[in-house]
């Protein structure tokens, strides 16, 4: 019976903590967790919203004789933007996969450069994070 009982009862990751911070609360870590779920199912749906547009746009056939010319650079504006969408939402689901896989095999809250505790806080801010404040902090001055 006491097999039983342990087979179903889920445990609950440790996240790392920054100093000075409190630990995570069994009701924290699973807010987290619905929240990244939830930002990958969410960025799945636009990123196929958007490849759709996408693939409508590029449909439209080439532009050229005939046309315009201010007609051919409005599509050819607007068509790069939507792959320049397209490309920044692809970014936000992989980090989000990414965090998800770290969540799940025990790794996340950890900082890629320095092995710190990426910090209670900024992960509640952005779970998606995946470095502490000081390495991202350092990245962005290069």
């Amino acid at each position: 019976m006491a097999s039983k009982s342990k087979s179903t009862v889920s445990k609950t990751p440790v996240l790392p903590v920054a100093e000075g911070e409190t630990p995570w609360t069994p009701d924290e870590i699973a807010g987290l967790r619905i929240r990244l779920e939830a930002e990958v199912e969410q960025t799945r749906i636009d990123l196929a919203e958007v490849e759709q547009e996408l693939a409508g746009r590029m449909s439209e056939g080439p532009d050229g004789a005939g046309k315009d010319p201010a007609d051919v650079g409005a599509s050819n504006f607007e068509r790069d933007q939507e792959l320049s969408v397209a490309t920044n939402v692809r970014v936000v689901l992989d980090q989000a996969e990414m965090a998800l896989q770290h969540f799940n095999n025990g790794s996340y809250g950890t900082c890629e450069l320095c092995a710190k505790p990426i910090g209670k806080m900024r992960l509640s801010a952005f779970p998606r994070a995946t470095l502490c404040l000081s390495c991202k902090q350092r990245e962005e001055r290069r």
